[in-house]
């Protein structure tokens, strides 16, 4: 059986962050026979500039080599001893996972390739699955990983680094820029969920003019009246009042789940009725509203993990959770409620994540979700 361990801790500095996190780790047993293990690796940005000294640290005293990773304003981890989130302070969350041999393989952080899709190994493995990481400050990073996954046909899940320093990457070693991580060969099961954390107000619409990023019409009329009807009187008279709480959403075409990508509103034109959204939109497109509080968000996650669940037929060894920053303390309350949830609902799992500048799912860039990926006991 593979065994999953994981440590998250905080501490005054890295080096007390690190041990705490060790203890966690070693009080499992050493890899298996016959295994090949991989680390997950997340730390704080406040300790990023630390990260090839952790790093080392953590090769050293596990015996694991290859590890992936990214640095996040806030990181997140569950274990033996409970779940954490952990914001501002030096901070470690890890996951090993001890796979089968020659199960997956590391990339790093290039994006001028397939990132070895294509090689011998690819082709006698078939990776079905990859986990990546990448900067949010790339070119074209929506276009690197349609490619990634296009050449490999291979279901990406993964989040973007967050920080405010060093935007680092861990694949091998450490790094910026680009998009890394590990392919996941197809003898390793893996099952993937995403919350939207939003709930639809209104029926999807066709943008009937836009151009870039704003819109001009909506179904044949100005957008900004379109968009003041479904959010009601109330908001409309005070339309400050829709920031961090109202977003737009571009619906996912060929989604047979009414899946949609979450973005933000940039700007408001009321003399001319045009609304700027966070990404670009073209004459034609469809376009949706969304709400996001608490209640929401808590009621979206508890109903993805739900049905994550009664999906999974054979034990959860372990996960791996990318969140928004925009959720964590910042959407559920207090820190740590986002993650007791996910505990409260799938149990005792070992598991290691990090909140994203953007989250990863399929070969899609979303926001303001949580990302989550299970690795299941083979059958």
């Amino acid at each position: 059986m593979t065994r999953f361990r994981a440590g998250h801790a905080a501490g005054t500095d890295w080096r007390e962050a690190v041990d705490a996190c060790l203890q966690e780790l070693m009080r499992v047993p050493r890899r298996a026979p016959r295994t090949n293990p991989l680390g997950f690796l997340y730390v704080t940005d406040v300790i990023a500039e630390q990260a090839t000294e952790i790093l080392d640290r953590l090769r050293r005293e596990t015996g694991v080599e290859h590890w992936i990773g990214a640095t996040g304003i806030g990181i997140l981890g569950a274990s033996a001893n409970g779940s954490g989130e952990y914001y501002d302070q030096p901070a470690v969350s890890a996951l090993i996972a001890d796979l089968p041999d020659d199960s997956f393989r590391v990339f790093p952080g290039r994006g001028d390739d397939a990132a070895g899709a294509g090689s011998e190994w690819f082709e006698a493995q078939r990776p079905n699955v990859a986990i990546v990481h990448a900067d949010p400050r790339a070119q074209r990073l929506p276009l690197m990983l349609d490619r990634l996954a296009e050449a490999s046909g291979a279901y990406l899940v993964g989040g973007l680094a967050s920080s405010r320093g060093p935007m680092v990457q861990i694949a091998g070693e450490v790094s910026e820029g680009g998009a890394s991580g590990a392919w996941i060969g197809s003898s390793i099961t893996l099952v993937a969920g995403l919350s939207q954390g939003c709930a639809p107000i209104g029926p999807a619409h066709v943008a009937t003019t836009a151009q870039k990023n704003v819109v001009m019409e909506i179904d044949g009329r100005p957008a900004l009246d379109v968009f003041k009807e479904e959010i009601g009187e109330m908001l409309a008279r005070n339309l400050e009042r829709c920031a961090n709480f109202i977003y737009a959403a571009l619906p996912v075409g060929g989604s047979d789940t009414g899946d949609y990508l979450v973005r933000n509103l940039m700007g408001i034109d009321p003399n001319k009725g045009w609304i700027a959204i966070g990404d670009q939109i073209e004459s034609g497109d469809g376009i949706m509203f969304t709400k996001r509080d608490r209640s929401t968000a808590n009621a979206d996650l508890v109903q993805m993990l739900k049905r994550l669940k009664k999906r999974i037929t054979r034990p959860i060894q372990g996960g791996l959770y990318f969140s928004c920053l925009s959720r964590g303390h910042n959407l559920f309350g207090d820190a740590g409620t986002e993650m007791a949830i996910v505990r409260d609902i799938l149990g005792d799992i070992p598991l290691a994540g990090f909140f994203a500048n953007g989250e990863i799912s399929h070969r899609r860039l979303y926001g303001h979700t949580g990302v989550l990926a299970l690795f299941v006991e083979p059958a």
